[in-house]
């Protein structure tokens, strides 16, 4: 056996959670948009949307109705991930304002910015939907900015108390000082809905009615805000994305062992120092070397060979928000 380390984020400085005792209002969300195809071989959002750009009353509800839209048109047609670029990588300023787009993505990326924002600014949409499947068992999984997505984080928690999972997780992948990237940060607010596991480029039956009624639960929850609901304050557990581990490789670059049986599919489950995380072709253990307990996501992710991940490692940490109102 031989260990195998990790590249690690350094953990963010000490922060003070928000008072829960102090009701925080924020301005009712007249405009929302559900996104699917950013990637466009995860079939779910893709089926769905395309069902409700001709359909689109299961999107309306008393105070809005949600505009859906395909976010990367191109790659849905050729059923691939991208054309030329990671289309939900693309939404930094350096590519929105760039004169010079020299791909069809980062063209698209200032296309949806024109549509749904601009980012950053008061003109933006309200809220963004944006809809993922992973090969991974990520089951159903939500995927907000930080903590501090303070409207996001309680749609989560309504929708976690609607949903038949037992367990459907919160994953911050903001880092401290990073510009958000994703198409959903084009909007004011956001959340990323990511299922699975489902093979690329196929649809099944049951993730995507799973994945229809979490949308129709988020849209649920904007209604009742926008009616003054009071969601009252509450703490839960989420995870934080701390680092990326690759695959171990030879001289050459080439992959040199596999995901370990005993790690796959434990997405989410706790990974201790010691545990075997790989598997060479001779039938050698590599195991996990570090001095803390990590949760590791999107094991054996298939979109994610080509970033050098095997998995991506998380800090588990309680969550605590204060209770929400509209501003009248």
């Amino acid at each position: 056996m031989r260990a195998w380390s990790a590249i690690t984020i350094p953990p963010e400085g000490s922060k003070r959670n928000r008072n829960m005792t102090a009701l925080q209002h924020l301005p009712s969300l007249r405009r929302v948009a559900v996104c699917g195809g950013t990637h466009g071989n995860e079939m779910s959002g893709v089926y769905l949307v395309k069902y409700w750009l001709r359909n689109p009353s299961e999107l309306q509800r008393g105070t809005f109705c949600a505009t859906p839209f395909l976010g990367n048109p191109q790659a849905v047609e050729q059923c691939v991930r991208y054309i030329g670029t990671d289309l939900n990588r693309t939404f930094i300023a350096d590519i929105l304002n760039s004169k010079d787009s020299d791909t069809y993505e980062c063209q698209r990326a200032q296309e949806v910015n024109q549509a749904f924002g601009p980012k950053g600014s008061l003109d933006a949409y309200d809220f963004m939907i944006d809809l993922h499947n992973t090969t991974a068992n990520m089951g159903c999984c939500f995927i907000v900015p930080s903590e501090q997505s303070l409207l996001s984080v309680h749609m989560c928690n309504y929708i976690q108390k609607q949903s038949k999972r037992r367990h459907c997780p919160v994953l911050f992948y903001q880092q401290p000082g990073e510009e958000t990237y994703p198409i959903a940060s084009v909007a004011k607010a956001g959340l990323a809905i990511e299922m699975g596991p489902q093979p690329q480029g196929v649809a099944r039956a049951e993730i995507l009615a799973e994945m229809r009624s979490t949308v129709a639960h988020a849209l649920d929850f904007i209604e009742l805000f926008n009616k003054g609901t009071l969601f009252p304050s509450f703490e839960s557990e989420a995870y934080k994305f701390t680092g990326s581990v690759d695959f171990p490789r030879d001289p050459t670059g080439e992959i040199s062992a596999v995901v370990h049986p005993k790690l796959q599919d434990k997405d989410f489950h706790p990974l201790q120092p010691g545990h075997p995380i790989f598997q060479t072709l001779d039938g050698e253990d590599i195991l996990y070397e570090s001095d803390n307990i990590t949760y590791p996501v999107f094991i054996n992710e298939a979109a994610y060979y080509e970033k050098k991940a095997a998995f991506l490692k998380t800090e588990k940490k309680t969550l605590s928000q204060p209770a929400l109102q509209k501003k009248f």
